[in-house]
This record gives structure tokens, C-alpha cells and sequence, in this order.
């Protein structure tokens, strides 16, 4: 319903940015990465989400794409609502929590607030079998992405795989990676692919 706001930033308060627009001020839910981005009284533009439940309407708003399609790629989970998803998101960015996903790093998923071990460990196994049976149903591999021998490093591959863990294709993510210096930290690499994949949709 709502692609994004852009306006005034009128408050800020713990999970909760206020973005005047047209005389009206939004009160958008949101993470501490994104409220660390923010300055008050700037122009901003944020990305929504609109979710609807029994008791609430909320907006939801976020400073990039990235964390936009996590967000809504957590609430997929079962057992996953918005306040969890926010507290992974105030903790981890984007690519810290694929690469997470990526490696079966619990620990680190577990430092968000109210996360448990469970939560955790169900994160890591539904999305990374998410991923494997789309990869299956379109009868895609990793041996199937036309990649330069660049692409062999474990660091590109770990790469590779958190941006599938975000949601794009096997094939959008060996492209990214083949425009990007292999050397480059993982984290790096998946921040990068990220834009990329991003621009290409677009």
C-alpha cells in the first residue's frame, strides 16, 4: 500500500522514527541501524511496510532496500513477528544476519534482543531450506552460474550465498560477484552485492 515516506524528521524516539509529510507526521517503526542513519529535522526518505493484524495497523520503515526485504523475508518464518524482526535488524544488518543464516552462526543471532536459541536455529534451518527447495524447483545449482575462476574463493561463495539467503537468485548473485574484487572482506562483498543486485531489479 505504501512504497515509502519522505519528509520532515519531526521525533525520534527508541524503535520509532515521526516523518512529517504534507502536514501530517508518520509514525513509522523502525530499527536502530536505520535510527543511526538519521538526523532530526532533515529531509528523509524511508521505505514502508504496511502490516495489518487483529489489534494493530502498523508502518514500518527502513533506511534502505536491504533491510526493507529482510525484514519481510523474517516475518516469513514461523514464530517471527515484527518485534522480533526489528530486534534482529537493530542487531544485525542485512548482510551481518544472511552471512549469519549463511554459516549456521547462532551465537550471533542470539545476542538480538529476545532471541533464543530456538528462534535462532529455526531462522537459520526454514530460510536456509527456503533456499534450497527454490533452487531445486528451478532446477538451479551453483555449477550452474556462468562465474570466472574469481569466483572460486570461499569468501565470494559465502558471499553468494547469504545474497540467496536474501532472497535473490543464484544467477543475480554469481553476476554481482563477478564485478567485484574477490579479496574484499566478506561482509564488504555481500554489502556491494546487495546494491548491485538491487540496481539490476530496478
Amino acid at each position: 500500500m505504501f512504497y515509502s515516506v519522505r519528509g520532515k524528521l519531526v521525533h525520534m524516539e527508541e524503535g520509532m522514527a515521526a516523518v512529517e509529510c504534507a502536514g501530517v507526521a508518520f509514525a513509522l517503526k523502525t530499527t536502530n541501524n536505520t535510527l543511526s542513519k538519521l538526523a532530526p529535522q532533515s529531509e528523509v526518505m524511508l521505505y514502508t511496510h504496511f502490516l495489518v493484524r487483529e489489534d494493530a495497523m502498523d508502518l514500518y520503515g527502513f533506511y534502505d532496500l536491504g533491510e526493507l526485504n529482510c525484514f519481510k523475508m523474517l516475518l516469513t518464518v514461523s514464530g517471527v513477528g515484527p518485534k522480533a524482526a526489528l530486534a534482529i535488524l537493530s542487531h544485525l544488518s542485512p548482510e551481518k544476519f544472511a552471512l549469519c543464516v549463511a554459516m549456521g552462526d547462532v551465537k550471533s543471532i542470539t545476542q538480538a534482543q529476545g532471541v533464543g536459541p530456538k528462534l535462532a536455529q529455526r531462522l537459520i534451518l526454514e530460510l536456509k531450506d527456503k533456499v534450497q527447495k527454490e533452487q531445486i524447483s528451478k532446477g538451479v545449482g551453483m555449477d550452474d552460474i556462468p562465474t570466472p575462476a574469481a569466483l572460486a574463493g570461499a569468501s565470494v561463495q559465502e558471499a553468494i550465498s547469504a545474497l540467496v539467503v536474501l532472497g535473490y537468485t543464484q544467477a543475480e548473485a554469481g553476476a554481482a560477484m563477478a564485478k567485484l574484487d574477490s579479496s574484499l572482506p566478506v561482509e564488504e562483498l555481500i554489502r556491494r552485492g546487495l546494491k548491485a543486485v538491487a540496481s539490476g531489479r530496478s
